[in-house]
């Protein structure tokens, strides 16, 4: 099934419908993509990282879980397939899948459908519309970076803190100096580096057009993405999709930061759900980059909107006692684009 998902889109498939073998079922999605080819014109894909994903998606076995959720990033430009971060756009789309697919039945006008996600062991719980027991992708509902409206999917995280880095700051420290470039390395869900956009000589205000142009940009940042893998755990990045590289600057239209994403080599339309709940989270981190420039509301129970170039991500973050983050929840919508074959 041929799914968008939040502001991704990508192909949904049932494990027992893909080769057991990791290398053979690699080997097929790249050549479903059309990849290594930068215009994938011999396959699925978009020729755009957002639009060259797969969800991989069976019944769980676990306890209090509904579905398992894998996900893959299928590289544009080069034979590889990536399952070292998670995706919460195409996340969006697990939920009616599984629906559609038969893996649960519908519970009502709402049905709550609880995800692991196998990339990084955090678990997600997507609410569907449901009317009449059947899926609904028509309603009022509005995200940006996505035309139109459609039904409402809201996704609340458990547990994302250090989900793929093993602490929420790997390093242990608010703010780390890499290659003289003041840096808040974070894993609220999504291993992110973040840093003020003029701290590598931008605005943050810039299209994603003229920051994929600024080529002395992209050295200067992926030179930084290089150095700090180890420091997050992560190992050596340069052929991983992970950690995104998140440029911060001060809010234009009364949100709580403005964010400028790298994922990780090319900018982002928008922002991916996970890279906007880490940045979210790095806002609140008193001493970090991000915090020096939000703007953040008062409470325990949090709404913080993410500028981003298409518009904004709405992050509701709760905080504990202690003031560290309890729970996470963004509003996305899904829509179903195609059901049947794909051929490699």
């Amino acid at each position: 099934m041929w799914m968008r998902g939040g502001t991704s889109k990508g192909a949904y498939f049932l494990k027992e419908d893909l080769p057991g073998d990791t290398a053979a079922r690699d080997a097929f999605l790249l050549g479903m993509m059309g990849s290594p080819d930068p215009r994938q014109i011999d396959g699925m894909g978009g020729a755009d990282p957002l639009t060259s994903k797969v969800a991989v998606v069976s019944r769980s076995v676990r306890e209090g879980i509904d579905v398992d959720y894998l996900f893959l990033q299928v590289f544009v430009d080069k034979a590889l397939v990536s399952d070292s971060q998670n995706c919460g756009n195409i996340l969006a789309g697990i939920g009616p899948f599984a629906i559609e697919r038969g893996l649960i039945m519908a519970t009502g006008e709402e049905t709550r459908v609880s995800i692991f996600m196998e990339n990084t062991g955090q678990i997600a719980v997507a609410t569907v519309q449901t009317p009449g027991g059947v899926v609904s992708y028509v309603g009022d509902a509005r995200i940006d970076g996505v035309p139109g409206s459609a039904a409402p999917i809201p996704l609340a995280f458990r547990d994302t803190a250090g989900s793929s880095c093993g602490a929420l700051l790997p390093s242990g420290q608010a703010c780390d100096v890499v290659n003289g470039v003041r840096v808040t390395l974070i894993d609220n869900g999504m291993p992110c580096v973040v840093m003020k956009a003029e701290d590598v000589g931008v605005t943050g205000y810039e299209s994603r057009e003229e920051l994929d142009d600024a080529t002395a940009l992209k050295t200067t940042i992926e030179a930084i993405r290089l150095a700090v893998g180890e420091r997050m755990n992560l190992g050596d990045v340069a052929d991983k999709s992970v950690p995104k590289m998140m440029l911060v600057a001060p809010p234009r239209s009364g949100g709580a930061v403005t964010v400028r994403s790298f994922i990780p080599h090319r900018a982002h339309a928008s922002i991916g759900v996970l890279g906007a709940v880490s940045v979210a989270t790095a806002c609140l981190i008193e001493g970090s980059p991000a915090a020096e420039v939000a703007s953040i509301p008062a409470g325990t129970r949090k709404t913080l909107s993410v500028e981003h170039p298409t518009g904004e991500t709405s992050c509701v973050i709760e905080l504990d006692e202690a003031g560290a983050v309890k729970t996470a929840a963004v509003l996305r919508t899904a829509r179903k684009l195609m059901d049947g074959k794909v051929f490699a």
